[in-house]
């Protein structure tokens, strides 16, 4: 399949998917200034874990009603969420109602990107879901490369509401877009509170375990990176906290379509394997790093081990997911996702705690984890078929 005989429909969905994750990922950046300057900087672990962790307890409702009242809907809600919730945080002045309105906004990746994923599953043949994975995710890593920088310039240049206006600007123009997209599931239900009953079988898909492991073990790392890179940045010397995020997004960029096809034509675990390495070096180097280049080399590689890890797992659920509850299937991996990053976004921040002499423990035990999960995955597809 060329890239110019993709459905009009996904297209749609790739710019909406710009659009989407530029609105959130816009005010990362100064989030941990605006906690310090209400008082609560010692909290700052939680300004991801808390959004990651409603993300989190959403998704079994998420991929529920995306298997009975449609994809659209839930992509729907998610995009309205970040609306309404960046045009709150003007209005915050204390530290638990900035807490608070973290957790809330969580809802918004806990529903748009399972709508997300489910519906490429729909629309997409099996032997092309993972360049088209690597597309989507392209899309909106565009949208997450360049918003940090927007929002530190708009911050700097106007002020710190007007960024968060900014932020549900980009919300708002993903939810008309999606207003655009036809539906993909057949039967759709009327919604109806019953739809909002979660039994365990839809906790979770026993069938994609172990993407699921894997990606839990390796987005550990991303929460350490959304945590630590603002204040590791000052710590360097570096006036733009957004420029290491738009130079980890870029390198993501740069690999994903190709990753996406590799694994393909050679297999999800042969594509794995070099990226769970990568991203452990990466954390190293990171780690390490006395000097704004040396942060710098370890935003490429880590950009790029994750820009081929995340498309070859979700490409990979998508071979392993019943056909019939795909949602449930995304669900469970994005519960596996923002447990990683929750866990690594709370505790790298105990390990930093304020403490610049403890950046480098904080990554080390990044770098660990990626380590336990390439010799998950070595023994657990050892004499199997890598596809």
């Amino acid at each position: 399949m060329k890239l110019n005989s993709y459905p009009n429909q996904f297209w749609l969905l790739c710019l909406s998917s710009f659009f989407f994750f530029g609105s959130f990922n816009m005010m990362i950046p100064e989030l941990p200034a605006i906690l310090s300057s209400l008082g609560g900087g010692q909290y700052k672990g939680l300004i991801i874990s808390l959004f990651t962790i409603t993300a989190m307890l959403s998704r079994p409702f998420s991929g529920r009603l995306a298997d009975t009242i449609g994809r659209v809907p839930v992509m729907i809600i998610g995009s309205a969420v970040c609306v309404f919730c960046s045009l709150l945080y003007p209005v915050i002045s204390t530290i638990s109602g900035f807490l608070l309105l973290r957790f809330f906004h969580g809802f918004s990746t806990g529903f748009t990107p399972t709508g997300f994923t489910a519906y490429v599953a729909d629309i997409i043949p099996p032997n092309k879901r993972g360049e088209a994975m690597g597309l989507l995710s392209t899309f909106g890593t565009l949208g997450m490369a360049g918003s940090p920088a927007l929002g530190d310039f708009i911050a700097v240049h106007g002020s710190i509401d007007m960024m968060f206006y900014g932020s549900a600007l980009l919300g708002l123009f993903s939810v008309l877009i999606f207003l655009r997209v036809r539906e993909t599931v057949k039967e759709k239900q009327r919604f109806h509170p019953s739809h909002l009953k979660i039994g365990r079988e839809d906790l979770y898909d026993p069938n994609v375990f172990v993407p699921c492991l894997i990606m839990l073990l390796t987005s550990y790392s991303f929460g350490a990176m959304l945590t630590l890179i603002p204040d590791f940045s000052d710590f360097l010397g570096l006036s733009n906290k957004g420029l290491v995020f738009m130079i980890f997004t870029f390198s993501s960029v740069l690999v994903r379509i190709l990753a996406g096809r590799i694994s393909d034509r050679f297999g999800r675990p042969a594509v794995l394997k070099f990226s769970i390495a990568a991203i452990g070096l990466g954390m190293l180097v990171i780690g390490f790093a006395t000097a704004p280049w040396m942060l710098w080399a370890g935003g490429v590689i880590y950009g790029m081990a994750y820009g081929t890890n995340s498309p070859t797992l979700f490409a990979w659920v998508t071979d392993l997911g019943n056909e019939q509850n795909k949602g449930r299937a995304f669900a469970s991996l994005y519960i596996a996702l923002e447990c990683g990053i929750g866990l690594g976004a709370f505790c790298s921040g105990f390990i930093y705690a304020d403490n610049t002499d403890n950046f480098l423990f904080a990554f080390i035990a990044c770098s660990l984890l990626s380590l336990f999960a390439l010799i998950f995955i070595f023994f657990r597809t050892k004499g199997r078929s890598l596809r």
